[in-house]
């Protein structure tokens, strides 16, 4: 079996079958159409992702799970005549070709009719018919249609569409605004009436044509991106609302002393992991910071473990626990992205932790900081992208968007299109992962002469004992590079725990994305990535407490591109599909949301199905937000609970106008 007929069975496994589809015919039929045929060159590798892909004339070939969802909604079955609007690059018609006995396809750019006649010829595939025309108008002499089905979006449903089905006959098209559309399910029940029923909502490209948006229309750029629920738009929203805002806790300043005491429910609980919705959002910090000093100072905790690298996350370690530091070395979070780590709110934890380890007479009971990147990912990054300046500047800009793009919410099909692997950024590749060890070996060597802290040494050892599998894995990024970071990420916490001992708690400051159970989230159901959440709880089961945060609007500190500058955003508001937008209509400024499974279990059952979530990294583009920034997840299963902020600011990166005077030359980030 070759690789992409491995990938194609796990695309209908994982990304179908998983997600509801259950028509045996529609999956048999995704099973036997290449895919890889029908993307743009260069995206073969991209072609069993779970994203729509850019094709010629500024098209998109549709995500799989909608070609599927729409097929099985228009119940295509063998003797079907079907007609399809807007046929692209032909893959949904090849589908289709594979069930129905006979599929016509209207295409309004010549090129694309060309390309995909051209596939369906050399694949043998003889019972599709294209033309170029006007899709809005359909093809009234090749009717009626037992399904139609339309890949773009329109502000209403064609007339001339409804009139071609046969009595029986399904249409399933997305109607609605720029932003997104309802995809609506048609069923002509006699001459002139028509059953109508919605299937959640998606994003098109616009239907250009005489019964839908004229040419040039000021439409978002839509994906072909599946539902986002499968409840009705609409549905439920304001009983949901209603009820977040009677279940939500409302949350004191920041700076009282009672916002950390809400979090005494998780104080008995092995782990506490406390996430993000963004790398750069002030109030995230600040409130991990207050829970964190409330369970350090009344409950025991003498771990902060967080989503840093080891040596440099150490360095801060020796600071706040008043260990010997090195003669030299570099400071701390020198490398991109600075002010993840290197921030006022961070520094501020920082100096709370050294002053209350002074008070604190056995050094074993003193909290440390901890990183648990063992095998420091943005120094390796950093690494391969100056050795790519260097010798091949084609392959660093490659690096550059992969290293940016590849993660687990990531559906920007441009950017696809932008990272994909050059030639000579494969041959460089013995080369950089040399060079990645290298660095480790450099950055590593002061830990390996600590004879104070076994852990160290220990830590240090495994990792470069396995360092070649990180590095080449890292080069190439996607879930086996994913799930080796966070299972690294888990066994750091285990050592640490067991080196402190026998009742040992841990506070942990990682994304969301790492610390929500991955297992009801887009990446775990269809990417099969696994992440530092879901293992906890595998783990330690009701032990491990996994506390998500959010935001709907404010700014935010990231950047445009991997390695580029710090920029100060504005966050876009929330989208209505999503969980955001939920929490941003209950009308609190800020709240603990309990999502126990012994609270509140109304609200629970109602806010299980899946719903879009927001993810920023380093990395923010409003411009692709919906495809870079959101994905679905299931809220009350991915978290034990949830904090909302629903205005945000960015993080004040440090720097030496922010040293404070007096300030000891041994302060681990060097201002």
């Amino acid at each position: 079996m070759s690789s992409f007929e491995q990938r194609r069975r796990h695309m209908v496994d994982a990304q179908l079958a998983r997600r509801g589809v259950r028509d045996a015919h529609v999956l048999n039929a995704m099973r036997s159409v290449p895919r890889e045929e029908f993307v743009s060159p260069g995206l073969a590798e991209f072609a069993y992702e779970d994203a729509p892909l850019p094709i010629a004339e500024g098209q998109t070939i549709s995500q799989p799970f909608i070609v599927a969802e729409m097929i099985e909604a228009g119940e295509v079955k063998p003797g079907d005549k079907v007609l399809e609007v807007g046929a692209g690059s032909g893959y949904a018609a090849a589908v289709l070709g594979q069930i129905a006995d006979r599929v016509y396809g209207i295409e309004r750019h010549p090129g694309l009719v060309d390309a995909a006649r051209e596939r369906f010829q050399r694949l043998d595939y003889r019972n599709i018919e294209l033309r170029v025309g006007d899709g809005s108008q359909g093809w009234a002499e090749a009717a009626p249609f037992d399904a139609i089905l339309v890949a773009a979006g329109g502000p209403r449903v064609p007339e001339a569409l409804k009139a071609q089905l046969a009595i029986g006959g399904r249409l399933v098209i997305p109607v609605g605004s720029e932003r997104a559309q309802t995809l609506l399910k048609i069923t002509r029940v006699s001459e002139d009436e028509y059953r109508e029923e919605e299937r959640g909502l998606v994003a098109f490209v616009p239907l250009i044509g005489e019964h839908g948006w004229s040419e040039g229309h000021g439409l978002g750029r839509g994906l072909g991106r599946g539902p986002s629920s499968g409840a009705k738009p609409g549905s439920q929203a304001h009983t949901l609302e209603e009820m977040i805002a009677d279940a939500a806790e409302p949350l004191p300043d920041l700076d009282d002393p009672r916002f950390g005491a809400l979090f005494d429910r998780w104080a008995n609980c092995r782990v506490v992991l406390l996430g993000e919705a963004s790398h750069g959002t002030s109030e995230f910090y600040c409130a991990r910071a207050a829970i964190t000093r409330h369970l350090v100072e009344k409950h025991g905790f003498t771990i902060v473990a967080v989503e840093a690298d080891w040596p440099d996350a150490a360095a801060v370690d020796r600071y706040v626990r008043h260990r010997p530091g090195p003669a030299t070395g570099e400071l701390p979070f020198q490398r991109f992205p600075t002010w993840m780590w290197r921030n006022a709110e961070v520094a501020g934890l920082v100096e709370w932790m050294r002053a209350h380890n002074e008070t604190v007479t056995e050094p074993e009971w003193r909290a440390g900081f901890h990183g648990l990147d063992l095998y420091n990912l943005r120094g390796s990054i950093a690494a391969v992208l100056d050795y790519l300046d260097r010798v091949d500047p084609g392959a660093a800009r490659a690096a550059r968007e992969r290293y940016g793009c590849l993660t687990p919410w990531q559906r920007d099909p441009a950017t696809y299109g932008r990272a994909v692997l050059t030639q000579g950024y494969r041959t460089c590749e013995a080369a950089v992962i040399e060079q990645c060890q290298a660095l480790l070996r450099k950055q590593l060597e002061y830990a390996q002469q600590d004879q104070e802290s076994f852990l160290d040494a220990a830590q240090n050892a495994r990792l470069i004992a396995s360092a070649e599998r990180y590095y080449r894995i890292m080069y190439y990024g996607g879930a086996e590079s994913w799930n080796l970071r966070d299972t690294h990420m888990f066994e750091t916490l285990e050592h640490l725990l067991a080196a402190k001992g026998e009742g040992a708690k841990a506070v942990v400051w990682a994304h969301n994305s790492h610390i929500g159970d991955a297992r009801f989230t887009d990446m775990g159901i269809t990417r099969e990535e696994l992440n530092l959440g879901q293992l906890c709880r595998e783990r330690f089961g009701k032990e491990a407490a996994l506390i998500g945060f959010g935001t709907h609007s404010g700014t935010v500190a990231a950047a445009s591109d991997w390695g580029g500058d710090m920029e100060v955003k504005r966050v876009l508001p929330s989208r209505t599909d999503s969980y955001e937008r939920l929490c941003h209509a209950a009308g609190l400024p800020r709240f603990l949301l309990d999502l126990g499974e012994d609270k509140h279990p109304d609200l629970r059952q109602k806010l299980l199905h899946p719903r879009l979530e927001r993810f920023i990294g380093v990395i923010y583009r409003p411009e692709t937000e919906l495809w870079s920034h959101y994905s679905e997840a299931s809220l009350p299963q991915q978290f034990d609970a949830y904090v909302w902020f629903d205005e945000t600011t960015a993080v004040t990166p440090l720097g030496p106008e922010h040293a404070k005077p007096g300030t000891p030359e041994t302060y681990p980030f060097g201002v």
